[in-house]
C-alpha cells in the first residue's frame, strides 16, 4: 500500500461565517435543521471533517475543514474517552513484553480499596473468562461502561493521562470511571490485576495510586441553570471541573493515528502490532448483531446503536458496503461521534468528528434531553450531507480500501 503522506490544511478556529465550507454544505441542504445551523453556538456544535485524497500509489493526503472548532470550549466527552483508553491498553501489553501475555490472556481483578469491585470471570465471552480483548470488543460494539472501567483500572489513572500527553495529545484530563459514583480519591486508586495461563500466573499488577492530581485545564466549566442531586433540584450551574475532558481535535487526531499510523509523526503513534490494528478495525466497525460473544439482540442493539453519523436517526439495517470505524459518546445532553467512514461500493472515504449539546431546559441529570428530536437527527443529517458531497467530489485516484475489509464471521471468541 506504500507509505502515507500527511498534508495538514487545518483551520481550527471558531467561526460561523458564510465562507465556511461545512456551514455552506449544511446551508445548501439544511433539511429540518435551519434553526440548529443558524444557532450553532447555542447548541455548542463543533465539527471537524477531513477529506482524504490518494495518489497513484494509494498514498493518502489529508485536508481538514472545521466549523466552530474550539479545543478550549468544554464539552463532556462521555464514552469517547473509551477510545484512547482501549488503544493504550493494547500498547501497554506490547510494552510489557512478557512471553505469553497478550490481549487474549485470561485475567482476574482484585478489589483492595473502597468502591472497587473484583472480577473472576466474564460469562459473556466464549470461555467465560475476562480478557483485555473482550473488554475492548464490548467497548466498541455497544459502548459497555464496565468494560471501560476495567481498562481504566488496568492502565491506572496517571499513566492513562501521561502516556497521551507524552504522545503530544495535550488536551486531555481523564479523571474517572463511568456510571459508578466514586469520589475523586477513589478514582485515583486502581485495582490489582492477575493474568493467567491455565492455573499459572503470567503477570501480576499490584494496586496503583495516582500521586498526581489530574485537573481539567480549562476555565468556565460551569454549565446550565441547575441539576438534580439525590432526587432534589439544585438551582445553580453544574460544575464539570471534576469530569473527564478531551478535545474534539485530539479525538480526531487519535482516530487518524489508529486508521493511518504511517501518516502521523512517529511520536504520535501507538505501539501496536498488525494484529492489534486488525482487531481494532474489526470491532470498531462491526455491528452488534454480528457478534456471537456477547450475543446482542438487534431489537435492543440495532446497527446504528453506536453509529450516529448517516444512520443515527434510524433503527434500520446499515448497508453492508458501508462501514463506520468510530467511537460515540452520549451523556448530559452531549452527543459526540468520531469516525472514519468508508463505502466499498462507491470507493469513498472520509473522517468526520462532531459534537452537539441538546439540553433546552439547561437542567442536568433530569433525563430530559432532546437526543431523539434534535441530537441524533442532526448528526445523522450532518453525516449524510458530507457523505453526499463525497460521492460527487472529484478524485484523480480512487482509494484502495481492501486494508479495511474485515471478515466479521471469522476469529470471534
Amino acid at each position: 500500500m506504500g507509505v502515507l503522506v500527511f498534508l495538514s490544511c487545518s483551520h481550527f478556529t471558531r467561526h460561523n461565517d458564510g465562507d465556511n465550507f461545512i456551514y455552506k454544505l449544511l446551508k445548501e441542504s439544511p433539511g429540518n435543521f435551519s434553526d440548529v445551523i443558524e444557532n450553532a453556538q447555542e447548541y455548542e456544535i463543533q465539527v471537524l471533517y477531513t477529506q482524504i485524497n490518494r495518489n497513484e500509489k494509494n498514498e493518502a493526503s489529508f485536508k481538514n475543514f472545521s466549523w466552530q472548532l474550539d479545543a478550549d470550549s468544554y464539552f463532556y466527552p462521555a464514552s469517547t474517552v473509551k477510545f484512547p483508553a482501549a488503544v493504550l491498553a493494547l500498547e501497554k501489553l506490547n510494552n510489557l513484553g512478557i512471553k505469553g501475555l497478550d490481549k487474549y490472556t485470561k485475567l482476574t481483578i482484585d478489589s483492595s480499596f473502597s468502591g472497587q469491585t473484583a472480577v473472576v470471570n466474564d460469562v459473556t465471552s466464549r470461555d467465560s473468562s475476562a480478557s483485555i480483548a473482550h473488554y475492548i470488543k464490548k467497548i466498541f460494539l455497544v459502548s459497555d461502561n464496565d468494560a471501560f472501567n476495567r481498562i481504566y483500572e488496568f492502565l491506572g489513572q496517571g499513566p492513562l493521562n501521561k502516556q497521551l500527553w507524552e504522545k503530544g495529545y495535550k488536551d486531555v484530563a481523564l479523571q474517572h470511571r463511568l456510571s459508578v459514583y466514586l469520589s475523586t480519591e477513589q478514582n485515583r486508586h486502581t485495582n490489582a490485576f492477575t493474568f493467567w495461563h491455565d492455573k499459572n500466573i503470567i503477570f501480576q499488577q499490584p494496586p496503583v495510586y495516582n500521586e498526581t492530581v489530574i485537573k481539567n485545564p480549562l476555565k468556565d466549566l460551569k454549565r446550565g441553570n441547575g441539576y438534580f442531586k439525590d432526587g432534589e433540584i439544585v438551582n445553580e450551574p453544574f460544575d464539570f471541573s471534576n469530569k473527564n475532558y478531551i478535545s474534539l481535535p485530539t479525538l480526531h487526531d487519535i482516530m487518524k493515528s489508529v486508521i493511518f499510523p504511517e501518516a502521523v509523526e512517529p511520536s504520535k503513534r501507538f505501539n501496536l502490532t498488525e494484529d492489534d490494528y486488525r482487531f481494532l478495525y474489526k470491532y470498531m466497525s462491526m455491528f452488534p448483531r454480528e457478534s456471537d460473544y456477547p450475543k446482542y439482540h438487534p431489537k435492543d442493539y440495532w446497527d446504528s446503536y453506536v453509529k450516529f453519523f448517516i444512520f443515527g436517526d434510524s433503527k434500520e439495517a446499515i448497508p453492508e458496503h458501508i462501514r463506520i470505524f468510530n467511537k460515540v459518546g452520549e451523556a448530559y445532553g452531549y452527543l459526540i461521534d468520531v469516525a472514519y467512514i468508508i463505502d466499498f461500493e462507491k470507493q469513498v472515504e472520509f473522517m468526520l468528528s462532531a459534537v452537539i449539546h441538546v439540553n433546552a431546559n439547561k437542567i442536568f441529570n433530569d433525563g430530559v434531553y432532546e437526543y431523539d428530536t434534535i441530537g441524533f437527527p442532526f448528526l445523522s443529517h450532518l453525516g449524510k450531507v458530507v457523505y453526499d458531497y463525497e460521492l460527487q467530489r472529484d478524485r484523480k485516484y480512487k482509494p484502495d480500501l481492501e486494508k479495511f475489509r474485515m471478515d466479521y464471521n471469522a476469529g470471534s471468541y
